[in-house]
C-alpha cells in the first residue's frame, strides 16, 4: 500500500522526508516535487528500481531516465570531459530547470537504459526534492506520469495514474509551472539545445554565445 505525505505540513514533511529515503534505500519507487513537473524517482545505482521505474510509466530502456541530484559538486563524482562553457551553465542556472546531458565516468555501476554513455542531469530548485537527494544521492527521475499521459503538477494526479507501483508519495502541494527543463548537450566542443523549455535560448546565450541549436 503506498503511503502518502503532506510536505506542506512541517511533522508530515520529516516523516515523509525519512520514509521516502528508506524507500529509497531499499529499492523501491517514490514521487517528488520538484520546480518543473512530479517526479518518480528511485536509486540511480539500483538497475533493479531503474527497471521498476520505467516499468512503471511504461518506458522503454529507449528512453533512460535522467539523473536528480542534491549538490553541484556531485557532479565531480559523476561526469567526465565537463567542458569550462557546462560548468559555466550550471553555475548560473543550478538549481533550476537546466537538464545537461554529459558523458558519465565509465566506471560508474548504473543502467539508466540505453545512454550511449551519456547522462542527463539536473538540480532542481525544490526544497522536497533537494533534501531527499542530499539524504540518498543521485536519484534517477523522470516525470511521475503514464507515457503518453501529461506530465503531473500535482500529487494527486501522479498517484491517479502510478498508483501502488510507488512506496512513497511526497505531496508538496501544486509545482509552479508545467514547463519542463530545457536540455542542453554539453558532451561536444559547443553546447547545443536539444530541448528549449523553461529556460530560453536567449537567456542560455547570455551565458554561453555559441551555443546551438539542434535542427
Amino acid at each position: 500500500m503506498a503511503r502518502r505525505y503532506d510536505c506542506t505540513e512541517a511533522t508530515d514533511r520529516r516523516t515523509g522526508l525519512r520514509e521516502a529515503a528508506a524507500a529509497v534505500r531499499r529499492g523501491e519507487l517514490v514521487v517528488l516535487p520538484t520546480d518543473t513537473v512530479y517526479g518518480i524517482g528511485a536509486d540511480a545505482f539500483s538497475p533493479e528500481a531503474v527497471g521498476d521505474l520505467l516499468d512503471a510509466k511504461g518506458r522503454g530502456r529507449g528512453m533512460p531516465s535522467p539523473v536528480l541530484i542534491g549538490s553541484p559538486n556531485t557532479l565531480h563524482g559523476l561526469v567526465t570531459d565537463f567542458s569550462e562553457a557546462a560548468w559555466d551553465l550550471v553555475d548560473a542556472f543550478w538549481p533550476g530547470a537546466l537538464t545537461v546531458v554529459a558523458r558519465h565516468q565509465p566506471s560508474l555501476t548504473w543502467d539508466l537504459g540505453d545512454t550511449s554513455g551519456t547522462v542527463a542531469i539536473r538540480m532542481p530548485l525544490h526544497p522536497v526534492a533537494i533534501e531527499l537527494l542530499t539524504e540518498v544521492g543521485p536519484m534517477a527521475v523522470s516525470s511521475a506520469n503514464l507515457t503518453g499521459h501529461p506530465a503531473p503538477q500535482d500529487c494527486q494526479s501522479a498517484q491517479d495514474m502510478l498508483g501502488d507501483s510507488v512506496a512513497v508519495y511526497l505531496d508538496g502541494g501544486p509545482t509552479p509551472a508545467a514547463v519542463p527543463s530545457s536540455i542542453v548537450d554539453v558532451t561536444g566542443e559547443v553546447p547545443v539545445l536539444l530541448r528549449a523549455g523553461a529556460i530560453s535560448a536567449e537567456e542560455l546565450r547570455k551565458i554561453v554565445p555559441g551555443l546551438r541549436e539542434a535542427s
